[in-house]
């Protein structure tokens, strides 16, 4: 910032940014000012000063320039430019930190991003001796910015809604009941904006860092709950659950999560998106928290006498999932297989179930999508969005029309289609959510509980553009929708991770069997963790529903080794996969890309011969065998190899480059 005794100096403004930089010779000062649009970035600092106009000062010196030769001491030279660069260096940090936050990041990494504030509410005083220990003595929570605080605003995660209500006159009901046995609140967490959303993502108060993927979203609208309870800042945290609100987030954070059945837990003191939907859900590492708590919550005594179970795994609901059945269904029923009191556990369609059982929903069936088999978890998906919209509409609409908020891009689209909704027929929708009720109670009935996935997606990076598509939305809503228009309890339950991130599935159980539901998750859990450990170290034994599961796993393991660079591994690893499922091209080509590792040419090419006769537009063959075929010396057949990428994939950068490369090798 020095050069030849200059000086440089700094002013800020709030659009502009001025460049002036002053290099004072033994003869003369030559000054240069330049005005311009600024925007930081954390890879280009800034090496000017700036400023929107130049001072006086400047303009004085300039005229002076002419006259000769200015003599400055040295010594308070050298202080002006120490003080002037602190000052900078203090401007620039300054301006860094607007830009981030102005886009969006958490303000304090220390957190994960997970507070929109800070306070502590005391748990009540323990009993005297020898009365027993107030049953959460010890354990601190935090609670999403939709509970009331007496003495706080609740944000519903939008500063605009803050700034137009008053400080709560009461507390919640659920937080009272925490302190009341023995818990600390510790403070208020992020959350999408008035209760919609499935990111975490927050316009106004950025993303929480999701401790398990920090790149990636949280998932929502209870982000900053989920992070606080994964990072470990609290024990438990309590949360509104909607349409997915505590269920997503505690599968993309890898947590315990437990939506209630709805209307166990009374929800005096939370402000409300849709109170045919809306229930106080629950969050926790530790599946011994989730029964204390959530037996509270119940407000619960006893668990009533042991029941035998039956597990009802839901096939067609994990056609959604993208996890292997080997580390999902298999480990769910491995766990149960050593356990007393658990039947032989039974396989479904719920979507034909539920066809067959919810009349009502028929009206809402979409005749485009009958082929695809998605016909009736479409259906359901639509009658609880309309529901959300027709009850969010009623409860905020004119508060909304008077306030204009300022609302995230993602989250506006869906508040301004409920405000704009409108349903001709609002009871066929409460009678598809009574309908829906019978019909899983009568499938459960006193000891059934149904296993699905939990989500459908991977979590998305943040920021990323898929999700505004309202595939990625829609596609979770399918699952969701089961206990959400139901008005079932269900637990997400942690699986460990599939290719780096988390996975789980859910158990759901009939309205009113909470607490049977939470006794039964934390007696499988031991056995659930040791088959987690099994299936993370170990290709599986094929399960009943036979080889392919296990040969995807396998194919997993090969993926994982080639990442590593283990080439042996990955073969061995795909050769059992093609064992176990011989039809399936991407295996024979992965594995060609192995041996090309390897330098095993030849074999390379015969796989890449398999993969093509099983799928004749798998591109990725056509690359690999082009270029076994290059180095064995057969250039021409390698040039239709490339060619034919390029016809399946016309802008493929690998088949241009390796058709010009053949060619120069020709000539």
């Amino acid at each position: 910032m020095v050069h030849g005794g200059g000086c440089v100096f700094i002013i800020p403004s709030e659009q502009y940014i001025t460049f002036s930089f002053f290099a004072l010779s033994s003869s003369f000062l030559v000054s240069k000012t330049l005005s311009k649009p600024f925007h930081f970035s954390r890879s280009k600092r800034p090496s000017f000063s700036l400023y929107r106009n130049p001072p006086a000062s400047k303009l004085e010196l300039s005229k002076h320039a002419k006259l000769g030769r200015i003599a400055v001491p040295s010594s308070a030279r050298t202080w002006i430019v120490i003080g002037i660069s602190v000052a900078g260096v203090l401007i620039l940090a300054e301006a860094a930190r607007r830009h981030h936050r102005r886009r969006g990041l958490p303000r304090d990494s220390k957190d994960f991003g997970a507070f929109i504030e800070r306070f502590e509410l005391a748990p009540y005083p323990q009993p005297p001796l020898p009365a027993a220990r107030l049953s959460l003595s010890g354990l601190s929570f935090a609670v999403s910015d939709n509970f009331d605080v007496k003495e706080f605003v609740s944000g519903f995660g939008n500063p605009d809604w803050k700034r137009t209500h008053e400080p709560a006159k009461e507390t919640a009901f659920v937080v009272t009941l925490m302190l009341k046995n023995g818990a600390t609140c510790v403070g208020r967490t992020i959350m999408d904006e008035l209760g919609f959303g499935v990111t975490g993502e927050n316009l106004h108060y950025g993303t929480p860092i999701n401790p398990e993927l920090p790149s990636h979203i949280p998932g929502g609208s209870s982000s900053g709950s989920a992070v606080a309870v994964a990072a470990g800042l609290v024990d438990f945290a309590l949360s509104s659950d909607t349409t997915g609100c505590v269920r997503i987030p505690a599968s993309f954070c890898g947590i315990f999560g437990f939506r209630p059945s709805h209307g166990v837990v009374k929800t005096i003191g939370l402000l409300t998106n849709t109170q045919s939907l809306d229930t106080i859900g629950l969050l926790a590492r530790d599946p011994f928290i989730l029964h204390r708590v959530g037996t509270i919550l119940l407000q619960a005594t006893s668990g009533g006498p042991r029941r035998e179970r039956r597990l009802i795994f839901v096939d067609d609901c994990f056609q959604f999932s993208k996890v292997p059945k080997q580390k999902t269904l298999h480990v769910v029923r491995k766990a149960a297989e050593k356990l007393s009191g658990y039947q032989v556990p039974q396989h479904m369609n719920i979507g034909q179930y539920i066809a067959s059982n919810v009349p009502s929903l028929k009206g809402f069936n979409e005749p485009s999508v009958l082929k695809q088999g998605k016909s009736t978890f479409n259906a359901l998906s639509k009658v609880m969005v309309l529901l959300q919209r027709y009850e969010f509409r009623m409860n905020h609409a004119g508060w909304f029309n008077s306030v204009k908020p300022r609302i995230g891009l993602d989250i506006s689209t869906q508040v301004l289609g409920a405000i704009n909704s409108s349903c001709e027929d609002i009871k066929s929708l409460y009678k598809v959510r009574t309908e829906l009720r019978a019909a899983l109670k009568s499938l459960t009935k006193d000891d059934g509980i149904l296993v699905i996935p939990t989500t459908s997606d991977f979590p998305l990076k943040c920021h990323s553009r898929k999700k505004l598509l309202p595939e990625f939305e829609g596609r979770q809503s399918f699952l969701l929708s089961i206990a959400g228009m139901s008005g079932c309890c269900q637990v997400t339950i942690p699986l460990g991770k599939h290719d780096g991130y988390p996975i789980s599935v859910s158990f759901v159980a009939a309205h009113g069997a909470d607490r049977f539901l939470l006794d039964t998750v934390l007696d499988m859990y031991p056995g659930l963790q040791e088959e987690i450990s099994i299936a993370s170290n170990l290709p599986l034994a094929p399960d009943a529903n036979g080889d392919l599961d296990a040969s995807e796993l396998l194919k997993e393991k090969g993926n994982a080794a080639f990442k590593l660079r283990h080439w042996n591994k990955a073969v061995n690893y795909y050769s059992e996969a093609i064992k176990l499922n011989d039809t399936n091209a991407t295996y024979y080509s992965n594995r060609a890309a192995a041996y090309l590792e390897l330098g095993c040419f030849q074999q390379a090419e015969a796989d890449c011969n398999q993969a093509i006769s099983l799928n004749k537009k798998n591109v990725k063959a056509y690359l690999r065998r082009g270029t076994a075929r290059e180095v064995l010396g057969y250039y021409r057949e390698a040039i239709q190899d490339f060619k034919h990428a390029l016809v399946l994939e016309p802008q493929n950068k690998t088949a241009t480059l390796g058709e010009k490369r053949v060619k120069k090798l020709m000539d």
